[in-house]
């Protein structure tokens, strides 16, 4: 069973916890996170979700994703959720996330993280990955356009892209 913290809108704990999968009540919000990495051929490492996984089950996504549990923050959410579906264990005491993403019931925090490693590299959760590669900006699109990745916004891949070596909304 997985408990996740409750928020207010401004991300202030309510003293509440709820039950994955539990109905959100009006006015209360949870975290999520993703990690986004990318290697020096300005790939992003994308994983595909197994089958039989409930939500968006044999598509591809960013590299890692997962709701933080009652006592994370964010960093530590990325963290554990980088380790556990893909076995990589990065240094993220001093990331922060590159933005925010509002959804209807939470908050969606993403990180970008530089890593070159080989795709043998990683160690998958089974429960939640098939398989992991390295794509570019193009090939991401292509594939939400094929229906194969999940139906994130072009706009938001982009983004993400564009801020694998930025701080900020200012362009260098």
């Amino acid at each position: 069973m997985e408990l996740w913290e409750v928020y207010d809108k401004n991300r202030q704990k309510k003293g509440r916890t709820m039950v994955r999968g539990s109905q959100i009540s009006e006015g209360d919000f949870h975290m999520v996170v993703h990690v986004c990495l990318f290697n020096s051929n300005d790939e992003m490492l994308i994983q595909q979700r197994q089958p039989f996984k409930e939500g968006w089950p044999g598509m591809w996504d960013v590299s890692v994703g997962g709701s933080a549990l009652v006592g994370e923050t964010s960093v530590d959410a990325a963290e554990r959720e980088t380790k556990e579906e893909i076995g990589f264990s990065y240094p993220f005491e001093s990331v922060r996330p590159a933005l925010t993403v509002n959804f209807s019931f939470g908050f969606d925090d993403y990180y970008v993280i530089r890593v070159d490693a080989p795709v043998e590299s990683f160690t998958l959760q089974q429960e939640e990955v098939k398989e992991v590669r390295w794509a570019t900006c193009e090939e991401i699109l292509e594939m939400i356009d094929t229906g194969d990745f999940i139906p994130d916004h072009k706009h938001l891949i982009q983004l993400l892209f564009d801020m694998r070596d930025a701080t900020g909304a200012i362009r260098k």
